[in-house]
């Protein structure tokens, strides 16, 4: 706090903590603030955050509808990878990130400010997230991350300071856990859930029915892909976003996409989420069985090596990292000829591949077949196999055990 601070663009999301950051930052730095809220399905009215940011204090707010930049430039990316952080989470929370900082840099350049905030706490890990982006994107930019500075400790501080200072308080404070939305997912952690051995109230669920709750009949859909991207719904063409938001409706109607897991935070600490992913589920089950028939054998066994590194890169806030940018160019590489459809049935939480088919499809029905076939020779096994284990074979007799025919 020694250098002057004269504007700060804020993250903002209207809720309890970025509302007592923006008057924070204002009586703390007696400085300008700017808010800016990213639009990207969390499904708030952002005209009313617009007015809220207004009413507390800040000299301007920017509210940008981001979704259809969000899925197609940031979720489709992840998708094609099929990246998910230690097997489970989809990354939902992590890939918006980068998103937002990005353009709260564009606004900070625009508006000559030098400073920019976010409302992440010091314990997670979206502070990496924002301010690994922040850095790269403009090196000399100060942040200011309020809960790294400031003495308030809890939840209940927060609301006693924004009752100081007539800050309206959102109509769920006293909500049990910390949650957070956007058109891939919904997040829910903290509080009832720090136990682990307890299981998530159904009042936390956002998106999706309960598997039990879902309907007794199964629904059957097909999605449609070009270049390792979905494309279509049934043979509709959709845009990136209303495809996944149709898809959210679909999956979460019939209870897709629910993820309980107990992660390895970057910042060092065990911590438990509870997701809903339904329309990303569904997408990866589907972008999986096309892949299964349009992509070479060892070329999907080397992209298969590199998924963990790559959801721990977008995880840990490395997305305008050069190394996940290489990743991404390797990956993209091996979309090219993912193009087909899938056929896909959901039945209370499950999404279960019915069928695959690709004009650039690989599987040779005659090589394949259990029945005669007039173009594979079974007598060459025999030469392959005894190639394969000649190494086994050198090793076994070297070792004294002999050879075995």
């Amino acid at each position: 706090m020694s250098e002057k601070v004269r504007k700060v663009v804020l993250a903002y999301s209207g809720g309890l903590d970025t509302s007592v950051i923006l008057k924070w930052l204002i009586e703390t730095y007696r400085c300008e603030v700017v808010a800016f809220t990213a639009g990207i399905g969390q499904g708030d009215d952002l005209e009313e955050v617009k007015a809220k940011a207004l009413r507390t204090g800040a000299g301007a707010a920017y509210v940008e509808d981001l979704q259809e930049e969000f899925v197609s430039d940031y979720v489709f990316p992840i998708l094609r990878a099929n990246a998910a952080y230690e097997g489970w989470y989809l990354l939902g929370t992590s890939i918006a990130r980068p998103l937002i900082a990005s353009h709260q840099i564009k606004i900070a350049e625009k508006e000559g400010a030098d400073a920019v905030a976010h409302g992440a706490t010091g314990k997670g890990n979206d502070q990496v997230r924002f301010e690994l982006t922040y850095y790269t994107l403009k090196p000399a930019i100060r942040v200011i991350a309020p809960w790294r500075e400031w003495n308030l400790r809890s939840r209940s501080d927060l609301i006693a300071y924004a009752k100081r200072h007539g800050i309206p308080l959102p109509g769920a404070v006293e909500e049990p856990y910390s949650c957070d939305r956007n058109l891939l997912h919904s997040s829910c952690e903290g509080k009832a859930l720090e136990d682990p051995w307890l299981p998530p109230e159904e009042g936390l669920f956002a998106m999706t029915v309960s598997p039990e709750q879902a309907p007794d009949r199964p629904v059957e859909i097909e999605i449609g892909y070009e270049g390792g991207n979905p494309v279509a719904i049934d043979g509709k063409r959709e845009t990136p976003a209303r495809l996944l938001a149709q898809l959210n409706r679909i999956g979460g109607e019939n209870g897709i996409g629910r993820v309980d897991m107990v992660e390895n935070r970057f910042v060092g600490m065990k911590s438990r989420g509870v997701y809903e992913t339904p329309g990303g589920t569904i997408l990866h089950v589907a972008h999986r069985a096309v892949e299964s028939i349009t992509m070479d054998r060892e070329v999907m066994h080397l992209r298969d090596c590199w998924i963990p590194k790559y959801a721990e890169l977008v995880y840990n806030g490395f997305w305008f990292s050069p190394e996940r940018r290489m990743l991404q160019a390797a990956i993209d590489e091996a979309q090219k000829d993912v193009t087909g459809t899938a056929r896909l049935k959901l039945y209370k939480g499950n999404c279960t591949v019915l069928g695959r088919r690709s004009e650039k499809s690989l599987y040779s029905p005659s090589h394949a077949t259990f029945e005669a076939d007039q173009v594979y020779e079974q007598s060459d096994a025999s030469g392959f196999i005894k190639l394969q284990a000649l190494r086994l074979r050198i090793r076994s007799l070297l070792r004294g055990h002999g050879l075995t025919r």
